[in-house]
């Protein structure tokens, strides 16, 4: 996955900050790598440094010692300030090493002027001479060599001496969280004890996560998510949940106007990212993007179909048994592009019912059978 530049042979560090990456996704990608630095480091302080809106990711993990939140300045000013008074915080804490999962020169200066002795990271967008501890991230011919994320944050610990190869990821759920989660439900008019009922016999429970915080050419059409819901509750009898973000609503009242059904909308039953956790565990199937909750599902045991457009798959490779990923190919893909300058047709060739063969290769292939038995990760 990399070479490191050099080797710097210290005293085991005692007092260790872990800065997070800031999306979702690439968070959950990181819990095998901060399970191999605790098992690494049993006796060390770890405090893991995050965005505020991914905290919910890292609650109840038995990992951390400290959870260090901060917000992000909306003008550029603010910004700047931030990270001089972040850094100061930083430095009262009087961290032996920092271990950089993000790639960006911001982590890496942060850490710098917070005065953190050693800084390990990979040396990419020119923050080499901030880091003691430099990897080089594989290229080719100049070019970044598509490479899974999770096998990038792990090379981290496998630098300082980890013989962690257990790829699994996993979040935890709080008792707090569980009931959160079922306020939702009650909201939505369900059963605030539903929990993957096709494991028992019942109709399925499926969620779909229509939207991406990437950018509009993640999004599979809403007429398709439509398509494919009307279907899973005419042939399965299933109870559909539409899950979003407040700011993915116009979404998923597209996908409504366009249903022949009644599906359960919970982007607006104040869910927040910690209740979602809980409610994805409880279901039979996810149906997604390529974006956060993904992650969470597979975290979680829950199979998974999940349709890739612009982003090129290697890159989120999360070698997950339950996950059906459904795509074409295009002549001008994968372009990693946010808004597609074409015709989006990597997305609108993939079919309602591609996806639905896909969904019912899991449903149908004794996957539920094996989620049935999986016990949830609870603090």
């Amino acid at each position: 996955m990399h070479r490191s530049a050099m080797i710097f042979p210290m005293a085991a560090p005692m007092k260790i900050l872990v800065v997070q990456p800031n999306w979702v996704g690439d968070a959950v990608m990181a819990t095998p790598t901060l399970c191999a630095l605790r098992e690494l480091y049993p006796e060390a302080h770890i405090s893991y440094l995050m965005r505020r809106y991914v905290k919910d990711v890292f609650v109840g993990m038995p990992w951390a010692d400290q959870l260090i939140t901060y917000r992000t300045g909306k003008s550029k000013a603010k910004a700047g300030r931030g990270v001089f008074d972040l850094a100061a915080r930083l430095r009262t804490a009087k961290f032996d090493m920092a271990i950089l999962l993000p790639n960006s020169f911001k982590a890496a200066l942060l850490c710098k002027v917070a005065n953190i002795p050693r800084i390990l990271g990979y040396d990419r967008d020119g923050r080499g001479f901030l880091l003691t501890d430099r990897l080089l991230p594989v290229k080719e011919k100049g070019k970044f060599v598509p490479s899974p994320i999770i096998h990038a944050y792990l090379g981290l610990a496998r630098y300082l001496g980890s013989k962690h190869r257990d790829l699994q990821m996993r979040l935890f759920v709080t008792d707090s969280e569980k009931r959160e989660a079922e306020g939702v439900l009650a909201r939505a008019g369900l059963d605030s004890d539903l929990c993957r009922p096709a494991g028992n016999g019942a109709k399925p429970l499926v969620i779909l996560n229509p939207g991406a915080q990437y950018g509009a050419a993640k999004l599979w059409r809403a007429e398709y998510f439509a398509e494919l819901a009307d279907r899973f509750m005419d042939d399965l009898g299933a109870t559909v949940l539409l899950s979003a973000a407040p700011k993915e609503r116009p979404i998923v009242e597209s996908i409504q106007r366009r249903m022949k059904h009644a599906a359960v909308d919970l982007s607006n039953k104040g869910m927040n990212l910690g209740s979602l956790k809980e409610i994805v565990r409880r279901c039979d199937l996810m149906v997604t993007n390529d974006t956060g909750p993904r992650h969470i599902a597979a975290a979680m045991g829950v199979p998974v179909v999940t349709v890739f457009g612009p982003t090129h798959p290697q890159w989120t490779e999360i070698y997950y048994a339950k996950e059906r990923q459904v795509a074409v190919k295009v002549f001008c893909g994968p372009c990693q592009k946010k808004v597609c300058p074409l015709d989006h047709r990597c997305m609108t060739r993939v079919t309602p019912g591609m996806v639905w063969d896909a969904a019912m290769s899991l449903l149908s292939g004794g996957v539920l059978a094996g989620i049935e038995g999986s016990a949830p990760n609870r603090e």
